[in-house]
């Protein structure tokens, strides 16, 4: 070996350990189906590098949510809104209308205040990594879509998703689908997956930064971006749709919470529910989870400052005896951003086409 040689792999070394790269944990039952499936993913079997100057988790939170979403250009070939059985407004922005008919279709649950603009780097990556058509899924009251029902959520409605894959379904007949939730929406993702158990078009789902369990979820969150986060809840879903609330007098008491969990504690009649045990029974992910039988990828970061890996750790040894399931874990990451290299491109969305691609 040169001494340019092992001079280049001290160098790496030593930054490698500034900015906390290291090979994933996976955490998933060693005689299950995914055994042989983690052995074709080689990004699993090698070091993520965290881009340097984003080590740390908030300044590359902030690349992630401000920079990045400023910068990404893409346009959706259309956004198609929906009308729900009870009249509510969804909406599907869709992007690679030129492929075959039967190109695969990845179908996507956004985060807490997604947006066709606030998603378009993922939307982009996947087509990207994988050449297949994505279709965005809107819930209600996102997007400023029109809310004619007084009825929103946090981590969306099974019944309005299942209703979107049928139209997904209705367009695209011979596709093959799949899915990937982002933060909130691996929620929806998770509780419909454990609804369904097999009975699903989905082949294979992604659950980018999940929070787990959506009872104590939110206690974990920093209290910066939990107090930030409510503010943009009332900015997206009540300020705009005063007119719609104006029946729903739970939203004056809504209005009042200062932390994602007192707002969640407090909104369930936003969500089409009379108390608050009535909403979490219906919309919690883990009270299913032991039901999800499709092949299903989990990736969170040791140092997301939203959704804290202490979440997982009750379920770390339930999740080592299911067989269609695998978390990764990364000590970098922050949330939902996971970029490397100088580009800072996203590690993640390279490991979700890997993924999927496999089944």
């Amino acid at each position: 070996m040169s001494i340019l040689n092992k001079v280049n792999q001290l160098s790496q070394s030593v930054l490698d350990q500034v900015t906390g790269a290291e090979v994933p944990k996976l955490y998933f039952h060693r005689q299950g189906d995914m055994v042989k499936v983690l052995n074709n993913i080689p990004l699993l079997q090698e070091k993520y590098r965290p881009t340097p100057w984003l080590s740390n988790p908030h300044i590359h939170l902030a690349y992630f949510d401000i920079i990045q979403k400023k910068r990404i250009h893409l346009e959706y070939d259309r956004i198609e809104q929906l009308t729900m059985q009870d009249g509510g407004v969804t909406a599907i922005a869709w992007y690679g209308d030129h492929l075959p008919k039967n190109t695969p279709i990845i179908v996507i649950m956004h985060t807490i205040t997604g947006s066709p603009e606030s998603m378009r780097e993922l939307v982009k990556d996947l087509y990207e990594y994988t050449g297949w058509r994505v279709a965005l899924c809107l819930r209600r009251g996102h997007a400023g879509l029109p809310m004619p029902v007084p009825q929103m959520s946090l981590f969306g409605s099974v019944s309005d998703l299942k209703e979107q894959i049928l139209h997904i379904q209705g367009q695209f007949p011979q596709s093959d689908l799949y899915a990937v939730g982002s933060s909130a929406g691996t929620g929806l993702l998770v509780r419909y997956l454990g609804d369904q158990g097999l009975d699903t078009p989905f082949k294979a789902a992604f659950a980018l930064c999940p929070g787990y369990n959506t009872k104590d979820g939110f206690e974990n969150v920093h209290p910066f971006y939990s107090k930030l986060m409510t503010k943009k809840l009332f900015k997206a879903f009540i300020q705009p749709y005063q007119q719609t609330w104006q029946q729903t007098e739970s939203v004056q008491t809504v209005l009042k919470t200062k932390t994602l969990q007192e707002f969640q504690f407090q909104y369930f009649e936003m969500a089409g529910f009379s108390d608050y045990e009535s909403y979490d029974q219906a919309i919690n992910p883990m009270y299913v989870f032991e039901n999800v039988k499709i092949p299903l990828m989990v990736l969170n970061a040791e140092d997301d400052p939203v959704c804290a890996i202490k979440n997982l750790e009750p379920h770390k040894a339930k999740i080592e005896t299911m067989p269609n399931i695998v978390v990764v874990t990364t000590k970098k990451g922050s949330h939902c951003g996971f970029y490397e290299g100088v580009q800072a491109r996203s590690w993640a969305s390279k490991l979700m086409a890997s993924f999927l691609k496999q089944f």
